[in-house]
């Protein structure tokens, strides 16, 4: 047996960030050394990002254009993920890093759970987060910021719960409804106007993309919904059914709704 192998039982943490921080620093996607001049450096960023609270849960969408600085990088990428069986995950920011913090989180949950036998509460699988954003902070100042939104179900209030975060890892609980990227002030203008208590899914999803297209309306960073190659946000709900994605011919169905009464309106602004 190898002297690595042997450490193992004595170094074994419930959290795989610890352990990995511990022992191979180098495969963290944050927290190296930034080389000179990254500031300047031109990245894929992902943009406009929802949450909302639902009558048996939350629902999280996002639209999929990411950015680099004037140009489109991407019109098909994917920002909001299941991060477990109950909780959800979305990005804003620069899109390398934010992948990587995502499967990173995704592996720091799961590993949690086979080391203790139990999921950490949700309250505690968001501070783990805000501890992953606060290791990226070096980077951050450089101009690679992550900005996550976070959500869940809670089983003891039988409801959703919706975290934000800052740069520095500070975690705030949101209520409602709550959005982050590019687009977020519009995105947030809509979900005042639009969200009620106790919304149904399919309520729910409605209101998400009007406040998706609402964001792509004004923020150039955003894309709407893409009539020409088929492309509609990507949506996911959490309840105590579990995690699951939204299927996108219900989004699509949805969506074309929103875009053919847009356009019998026929309004200019």
């Amino acid at each position: 047996m190898s002297s690595d192998a042997a450490r193992l039982p004595a170094e074994a943490s419930a959290s795989f960030l610890e352990h990995l921080t511990a022992t191979r620093p180098e495969l963290l996607p944050f927290g190296q050394a930034a080389a000179q001049g990254t500031a300047s450096l031109q990245a894929p960023h992902a943009t406009t990002i929802v949450a909302l609270q639902t009558a048996g849960g939350v629902l999280m969408a996002g639209d999929r254009r990411a950015t680099m600085g004037n140009l489109i990088a991407s019109r098909t990428m994917e920002k909001v993920f299941a991060a477990d069986e109950s909780s959800l995950l979305g990005i804003a920011g620069t899109a390398g890093l934010a992948v990587d913090i995502v499967k990173l989180f995704q592996v720091e949950l799961e590993h949690y759970e086979k080391i203790e036998g139990t999921p950490l509460s949700l309250e505690g699988r968001a501070n783990r987060l805000a501890a992953m954003v606060r290791g990226n902070l070096g980077m951050a100042q450089q101009g690679l910021a992550v900005v996550p939104l976070y959500a869940g179900f809670e089983p003891a209030l039988a409801s959703g719960r919706i975290y934000s975060y800052d740069v520095t890892g500070g975690r705030y609980e949101e209520h409602e409804h709550h959005s982050v990227g590019s687009g977020s002030t519009f995105a947030r203008g809509a979900l005042k106007k639009l969200w009620k208590p106790g919304l149904e899914e399919a309520e729910a999803v409605r209101v998400a993309v009007e406040a998706l297209y609402d964001a792509a309306d004004d923020d150039s960073a955003t894309g709407g919904p893409d009539l020409v190659r088929q492309l509609w946000p990507v949506v996911y709900v959490a309840d105590a059914e579990g995690s699951r994605r939204v299927p996108d011919d219900v989004v699509k169905g949805i969506a074309a709704q929103v875009l053919s009464e847009r356009t019998a309106q026929g309004r200019e602004a």
